[in-house]
């Protein structure tokens, strides 16, 4: 899967976000669907919603996927995003997902079977059924495969 990532900005504050990692939880649009909506083109309105709501609805995303940025002139609290996106200090935690994947929140290297090593700030979404197609990630082909 390429590496491709897109970005939306309302003027204060850009959505970030990286098809690769998303494993398609349904959050971000059940949660803000005047941002989110996966049935048009394209789905991110970044007008849609106040900064501080869309800042808050991209903090629930579970792999990382979504991610936000600030823009010069934005009224945000960066402090309040750079502090919730990012690992405090050096501890990791690992969630298993009920039939999904492993969440590991904090900052991480992820270490292909190649060697390739990935730094992964905030959060990232690992796949532990063996069904993805972009592994060591989740894509959320365990939905399709039924394998957890």
């Amino acid at each position: 899967m390429k590496d491709i990532t897109k970005r939306y900005s309302n003027g204060e504050v850009t959505v970030v976000w990286k098809p690769h990692m998303c494993i398609h939880s349904g959050i971000c649009f059940r949660g803000l669907p005047g941002v989110f909506d996966p049935r048009v083109r394209p789905w991110v309105n970044a007008e849609g919603a106040t900064s501080d709501q869309i800042v808050d609805q991209i903090l629930k995303c579970p792999s990382g996927a979504l991610s936000i940025s600030t823009n010069e002139k934005s009224q945000t609290n960066q402090n309040t995003m750079e502090n919730s996106t990012e690992s405090k200090g050096t501890e990791v935690k690992i969630m298993v997902m009920g039939k999904g994947p492993l969440i590991v929140k904090g900052d991480c290297v992820v270490v292909d079977e190649t060697g390739n090593e990935t730094i992964k700030r905030g959060q990232v979404a690992l796949c532990r059924c063996g069904a993805s197609q972009n592994k060591p990630y989740c894509d959320g082909s365990h939905r399709a495969e039924n394998t957890l």
